[in-house]
């Protein structure tokens, strides 16, 4: 009973946290640092099952945004669009940033910025930023 208890509780954990990077990385307030990090500290043994999954569920909830921006009319210039213009999506790295990054895949899509490269930078700044808190865990 045991074994199965462990199984079911590491794989709600799991979906608690892809739903949880998921949200955090729309327009909806959250965070999910201390969902992952309280994950790994339950089930120290999930660490790259749960890195990897952090880091989807974030990402899809960042290219969420991103589409968001795309179905926005051009019609008007969005305040501080240049800087996302001038780096194109390598600027994404950034996504991860609490308040900027929202803002960042939303001028992303805004600018019509390649979907792809978009989701690949977003995937390697929010990696990083997982991994440093899933490393955290392990102390």
């Amino acid at each position: 009973m045991d074994t199965l208890n462990s199984i079911v509780t590491s794989d709600l954990s799991l979906w608690g946290l892809f739903i949880s990077s998921f949200l955090a990385a729309t327009l909806l307030p959250g965070g999910s640092e201390a969902v992952l990090f309280g994950v790994l500290k339950l089930h120290p043994d999930l660490f790259w099952p749960a890195l990897l999954l952090g880091t989807v569920g974030n990402t899809l909830g960042g290219m969420v945004t991103f589409g968001m921006g795309w179905m926005l009319p051009q019609t008007q210039q969005l305040k501080h669009v240049d800087k996302v213009r001038q780096h194109g999506a390598p600027a994404l790295v950034l996504a991860w940033v609490p308040l900027v990054g929202d803002a960042l895949c939303l001028a992303a899509g805004w600018l019509r910025l390649n979907w792809w490269q978009a989701a690949l930078f977003m995937a390697i700044g929010k990696f990083a930023r997982y991994w440093v808190i899933a490393l955290a865990s392990q102390y």
